[in-house]
């Protein structure tokens, strides 16, 4: 694990995940962090839980970082599922406990932007991983799929909701009741990825993409995610309103002066998330 001067010593000493920092901007960095089991295809067990647990929080709290961006290790996976092996273990009050569908929410309201770069097979809970992140760039090899009930179980980890929001309840229906896989131009068809890149651009995109955002207003950028989310749950509404609030108070910011200042006079503009 690389960790640059300026962030902090804190960062987690993590067993299954690779974690890289990027420069993305004058003071800005990006963390790609990757799923690092690639002899079960970066397959999710309890202990990948806890350190992608432990790696939002050092995120959460490194001001530095201002986005991250997820990935497979080695290029056969993205993360090809649950730990198998783990799952026969599971009983009712595992259910009830739901960790990864809480992992997945917790990572989905997290307030830095996050990338999911699918380079390989997203299948069951690497599907919902990517679905919990707010962009998916996928590469033209990776498959996607949620094929749980194979197993005599369903997609438990947010597949059934937020596959659901993602490509209407008519495929969510199809693709989690038959577990059909499919490949990256139908999951960019029906709107389950948001672009489609050869293998060898898929980190560079996902990197581009990231540093696009964050040379746009840190606190434009955050309320604007906030505000997606809570209004996806809302009535139309309760959205305008939370937008009409969130603008309002943009609209006091230095942030907004500067970046009309800099619009008029044709200057990048120097945010300071004020």
């Amino acid at each position: 694990m690389t960790v640059p001067h300026g962030v902090p010593s804190a960062v987690p000493e993590v067993s299954t995940l690779l974690v890289e920092l990027r420069p993305a901007g004058d003071t800005a960095q990006l963390a790609l962090v990757a799923v690092n089991r690639p002899e079960v295809r970066n397959a999710i067990n309890r202990q990948v839980q806890a350190d992608l647990r432990a790696v939002l929080a050092w995120a959460h709290e490194a001001d530095s970082v201002g986005a991250v961006v997820f990935t497979g290790a080695g290029d056969q996976a993205f993360v090809a599922g649950a730990d198998i092996t783990q799952l026969r273990t599971y009983t009712l009050a595992t259910g009830l406990e739901s960790s990864m569908q809480r992992l997945y929410d917790d990572l989905e309201a997290f307030e830095k932007p996050t990338i999911a770069a699918i380079n390989g097979f997203a299948l069951g809970g690497g599907c919902e991983l990517a679905m919990a992140c707010d962009i998916r760039i996928a590469s033209a090899r990776a498959r996607f799929g949620l094929p749980e009930t194979m197993l005599g179980v369903l997609p438990a980890a947010g597949g059934t909701q937020r596959m659901t929001r993602l490509v209407g309840a008519g495929r969510a229906i199809e693709l989690i009741l038959t577990g059909r896989i499919i490949d990256a131009d139908e999951a960019l068809a029906i709107g389950l990825v948001t672009s489609v890149v050869p293998p060898e651009e898929l980190l560079d995109a996902a990197v581009s993409t990231a540093r696009t955002i964050l040379a746009r207003g840190p606190l434009a950028v955050r309320l604007a995610k906030l505000v997606i989310r809570a209004g996806a749950d809302a009535d139309l509404r309760t959205g305008l309103a939370l937008e009409r609030l969130a603008q309002s108070v943009l609209y006091t910011t230095t942030d907004k002066a500067e970046g009309t200042d800099a619009f008029i006079e044709k200057r990048p503009a120097a945010f300071t998330g004020r």
